[in-house]
């Protein structure tokens, strides 16, 4: 049996001692992996306490362990970052399912194994050279079968706006992970040297096809962060181009494990999270689909919320993200500070405290339709959640940066059918179903004189670039966006199908999206068809979006198509007209006031 070193101990640690096994105990806690993804929620943390019982010293050796997912990088600051890897002895998942610490069965499953009382001790490093000649940053930690064997470093003792090169290794042994890259935010409030770069997905769904859109970006190499707005796995059973497994709908923390580790074999999302930092948010299928604050599409009461536990702690080991400031919920919102260029608002207009949602309803058809109807125009409906308003509009407000970027899962802007339905909302489970929270949020806009606000959103399976209107309350006009509160940028999925997907060739697809331009004022450009992503380059003076749309899925590969292009001026407050929207040229969809080439 293999003792593990001797530090300082915990008083748990100490303990063990009778039974001469004497475990670090710092070497446990270095592994945030074992933290509750809440300070207000100590229950979703594993009990360091109950390993500590259970440990018997041994550590597996090099030979059995792998590194069975890659490296990623997360959360960056500007002097600090997220590290992120899995160390374990199969490539499967081995962890029980059981509540975090290893008490309370959430369901029974035969698949889920008993924790193992044997550990991996895992090492990492960081430099700013590929050859790790100095090393500005290092540390130890063990894993376990209690947090899937993932690992979370925080790197501190960066430099703002640094490319740094990360890497693990079996503690004591030559076994070593592949090296990731990655660059810390400029520092906050100072001025940046020169445009930055994102790119931004949303609504990735393994069995829908490959992850084409991920490994662009990184092929291309153009970008210095990336964001996630959400949809990063299904919950629900599927199987087209590929299965994820486990082959049924998640419930538990077995299946959520089993789920994230199946997508993180795709080999563009191991890239993309291996060449740069991200900053992610959930939107509702990281838990289940239409979810809101009681229940979801098909789960509520008790099994929603445990399933919302279990769906909840898988996502904090797997992705490279903080444990954030708490209060009284589930929380994921958060801000990121990019010098002075832009402050970066990620909300969470999903999971935390929104209120009763359509159930797969569209047009006014579906599942709590005709509640929500009823319900749309209260003052008290809330999208976020009082507690994130209150921080959202503060943050607005006091932001000194240049640009004021929103990471918003579910569209913002007003989407109807036009005269055909009535003006009926396309989609009561966006921004539309909460139409008194989005007043708000245009108070805000108007009273404080903010301007450069740019929303940025997925969900939707589509493309959709609007002006900001407050449709009814201000005057707009959507031919010179005058009137206009800021712009909004919406991209397609990875990989999820839209509604048209599949089914009708493109001249159809862009039939509809013009029907779509004409009965929406403020929507300048829409597309149907692709599947893909959007970048956007953020200087002082201006913000640019570019589109980019990937057809075939069906098959590793790396074929893009520019879609369209788009310009915010700095203190304009909308998209440029030159003479029209974007210069005057898309290359799919439709453009108002432009051609489609």
């Amino acid at each position: 049996m293999m003792l593990l070193p001797h530090l300082k101990l915990s008083a748990a640690a100490v303990a063990l001692t009778a039974t001469a096994t004497i475990v670090k105990a710092s070497s446990f806690e270095n592994n945030l992996a074992y933290n509750s993804p809440s300070r207000r929620h100590p229950s979703l943390a594993v009990p360091l306490a109950h390993i500590y019982k259970r440990q018997t010293g041994d550590l597996f050796t090099p030979n059995e362990l792998s590194f069975t997912h890659g490296v990623a990088s997360g959360d960056p600051y500007d002097t600090s970052v997220i590290l992120w890897t899995r160390l374990a002895p199969t490539t499967e998942n081995v962890a029980s399912d059981l509540v975090p610490g290893g008490i309370v069965p959430i369901y029974s499953d035969p698949e889920a194994a008993q924790p193992s009382s044997k550990a991996a001790c895992v090492e990492f490093q960081i430099s700013t050279s590929k050859t790790f000649d100095t090393v500005v940053d290092s540390g130890r930690a063990y894993t376990t079968s209690d947090v899937d064997y993932t690992v979370k470093f925080e790197a501190a003792n960066l430099q703002p706006f640094t490319v740094y090169y990360y890497r693990f290794n079996v503690c004591d042994a030559s076994k070593v992970s592949s090296v990731g890259r990655l660059r810390t935010l400029p520092e906050k409030g100072k001025k940046v040297g020169r445009n930055v770069k994102l790119a931004v997905y949303s609504c990735s769904n393994y069995p829908e096809g490959y992850f084409n859109a991920y490994g662009n970006a990184v092929r291309k190499d153009t970008i210095d962060w990336w964001i996630h707005l959400g949809d990063y796995i299904y919950e629900y059973k599927d199987s087209d181009v590929r299965t994820a497994l486990p082959d049924r709908e998640t419930y538990t923390l077995y299946d959520y494990r089993k789920r994230h580790a199946t997508y993180r074999t795709d080999p563009d999302l191991l890239n993309i999270h291996s060449a740069f930092a991200g900053i992610f948010t959930w939107d509702d299928h990281e838990v289940a689909d239409n979810s809101w604050k009681n229940g979801s599409l098909n789960s509520e009461g008790e099994v929603f919320q445990k399933r919302k536990q279990a769906a909840v702690r898988a996502y904090f080991e797997w992705m490279p993200i903080r444990q954030v400031d708490m209060d009284d919920s589930l929380r994921i919102w958060r801000s990121f500070a990019v010098g002075d260029l832009f402050d970066l608002f990620m909300l969470d207009t999903r999971q935390y405290n929104r209120d009763l949602t359509v159930l797969n309803g569209i047009a006014g058809i579906g599942g709590n339709s005709k509640e929500v109807e009823k319900l749309v125009d209260l003052q008290n409906r809330t999208i976020m959640g009082f507690n994130q308003e209150e921080w959202f509009y503060k943050g607005l407000r006091e932001s000194k940066a240049k640009w004021k970027l929103v990471g918003s899962q579910v569209i913002f802007s007003r989407m109807t059918l036009g005269n055909l339905l009535g003006n009926q909302a396309i989609n009561r489970d966006q921004w539309d179903g909460y139409l008194a929270n989005r007043d708000r949020v245009y108070e805000t806009l108007e009273g404080g004189k903010i301007n450069n606000t740019v929303f940025l959103a997925g969900d939707s399976h589509a493309a959709w670039v609007s002006d900001l209107a407050w449709l009814g309350k201000r005057e707009y006009d959507e031919n010179t966006g005058k009137g206009a509160f800021g712009v909004e940028l919406a991209g397609s999925a990875v990989s999820s199908a839209s509604v048209l997907t599949g089914y009708v060739p493109r001249f159809i697809s862009d039939g509809v999206s013009g029907l779509l331009i004409k009965a929406n004022p403020e929507l300048q450009w829409q597309d149907l068809f692709y599947r893909g992503y959007f970048e956007i380059e953020v200087g002082y003076g201006e913000l640019k979006g570019e589109f980019w749309g990937v057809k075939d899925l069906k098959k590793r590969n790396g074929e893009e198509k520019l879609l369209a292009r788009f310009l915010v001026r700095d203190g304009e407050n909308k998209l440029a007209r030159n003479p029209s929207v974007g210069g005057g040229v898309a290359y799919a969809g439709a453009l108002k006031g432009g051609k489609v080439e």
